[in-house]
């Protein structure tokens, strides 16, 4: 696998909406500036009822899986080249961004059959406190880019909940 460089920055990244999920709210929302949790909050719900623009872009699929103390980011770019991916780590943030340029033409029995492939894409991944951006690594080949960056290893505590059936449903006293 071709090895892509990760570059660490160390600028502020206003605007920039991770999955709103259970990573949004790992973050410290009560230390953040209100206008970027203003604009974090307004931009996700752009993405999540689609506007003109984000239909628009392409998407490609990433899978994010964290397992013995590292985090493994696996996503999918058939078509794009290695000198068009770009990854760093800004802040908290893993960014993956990119762009895919294609053309194909082919001429037969007097038709002519054209096609363009172009597109875009930004995603972010938050990345838990702890994590060692110094010694992530980002390979790229056959138009699938793997990222692997230690983070801490995580044991939090497990509580059993019992799961009850709807007929002894206890009442609870508030």
């Amino acid at each position: 696998m071709a090895e892509v460089k990760i570059a660490r920055t160390e600028t502020p990244n206003y605007g920039v909406v991770p999955f709103l999920g259970p990573d949004m709210f790992r973050t410290n929302l009560l230390g953040m500036n209100p206008f970027t949790l203003m604009r974090r909050f307004g931009d996700e719900l752009d993405r999540v009822f689609g506007t003109a623009a984000e239909t628009a872009a392409w998407r490609p699929a990433i899978e994010v899986k964290r397992e013995k103390g590292k985090l493994f980011v696996h996503a999918e770019l058939p078509g794009i080249a290695k000198e068009n991916v770009k990854v760093a780590i800004t802040g908290d943030l893993l960014e993956i961004e990119g762009e895919r340029k294609g053309e194909t033409e082919e001429k037969r029995n007097g038709y002519m059959f054209s096609e363009r492939n172009y597109g875009k894409f930004y995603r972010s991944i938050v990345l838990p406190e702890g994590t060692n951006a110094e010694k992530a690594v980002a390979e790229f080949a056959n138009g699938v880019l793997e990222i692997t960056v230690p983070v801490p290893e995580v044991n939090p505590a497990k509580t059993e909940i019992p799961v009850l059936a709807a007929t002894e449903k206890t009442e609870v006293k508030h």
